[in-house]
């Protein structure tokens, strides 16, 4: 059955070899920092996250009122990916959202701890995507896969991305809480296996939350299920990922494990809240704190 990963994929990862890869990307990476057309690049895939237990549906609309005015204020500037927000807000950025391109991306299934019944995760996707969501972001039963039933994990997604449809799902590993950087491969093979659009290190929600480790071993399980398929899965580091050089880091991983067809938002987003400010003041040389 195609859950049985482990006898389609190769899931071995040498630490060693992962290290000296990581070790001569940070360093390209740290070269870039005063290259503008790189940090636009990094973001222009910013999905700008709101995920606070305060929000509203008027914070929904100062949101997307604020990336109206982006492509205004900085016409030479390429605007965010998406807004990333909670179910209940998204009617509140869709109603508000102006800004051509931009997608509206929505948590469901029981975010972040995904500790709910399988009927509620359907519903809650139903329901945002019902609302206005383009993308949809979904957290593994990351218990299940700590106990080894893969099977619940593989047709929980499957079921989460027949119920999206054309929607695009993200899947997140929560890589904080895996163990080693094999069980970080497998179940990126397992989410890409059951229909995932993109796959995703975290929550932002547990510590660690993105590593350019857990990154590199994403990437290179990506590569290996585009060699044997021929699909395109994309990739998203979320969670800590605060500065320039962070997202440089990133970018520069997917670049050299991937390659630059990987490196538009159709492939390649960050996951961020306080990145686009810090962005946007290393490329303007000023502090910048526009959103």
């Amino acid at each position: 059955m195609d859950f049985f990963v482990e006898d389609k994929f190769n899931l071995e990862v040498n630490g060693e070899e992962v290290g000296r890869h990581l070790a001569r990307i940070k360093d390209l990476a740290l070269s870039r920092l005063g290259d503008t057309d790189k940090l636009k690049a990094c973001f222009g895939s910013i999905d700008l996250t709101t995920l606070n237990t305060t929000d509203t549906a008027e914070r929904g609309k100062q949101f997307a009122e604020k990336v109206n005015g982006f492509t205004v204020d900085f016409p030479e500037m390429p605007c965010v990916a998406a807004i990333c927000v909670y179910p209940t807000l998204v009617s509140s950025v869709k109603e508000n959202l102006k800004a051509k391109g931009v997608k509206i991306a929505s948590v469901a299934a029981g975010f972040p701890s995904s500790q709910t019944f399988l009927e509620i995760k359907l519903s809650e996707c139903r329901m945002a995507i019902g609302q206005g969501a383009d993308e949809i972001d979904v957290v593994i039963p990351v218990g299940s896969f700590l106990q080894g039933d893969l099977y619940s994990v593989f047709s929980e997604v499957k079921q989460i991305k027949e119920t999206a449809g054309d929607i695009h799902v993200k899947v997140i590993l929560e890589t904080g809480a895996l163990p080693s950087l094999k069980e970080i491969k497998l179940a990126s093979f397992l989410a890409m296996e059951a229909g995932a659009d993109f796959i995703k290190t975290s929550t932002g929600k547990l510590e660690p939350a993105a590593t350019p480790e857990a990154v590199f071993v994403m990437c290179t399980a990506i590569k290996e299920y585009f060699e044997k398929t021929n699909r395109k899965v994309g990739i998203k580091p979320a969670g800590g990922v605060v500065t320039s050089s962070e997202a440089l880091v990133y970018y520069t991983i997917v670049e050299q494990v991937l390659g630059s067809s990987w490196l538009s938002p159709d492939l390649f987003r960050l996951g961020a809240s306080r990145l686009a400010n810090n962005l946007l003041s290393d490329i303007y040389g000023r502090a910048v704190s526009y959103f």
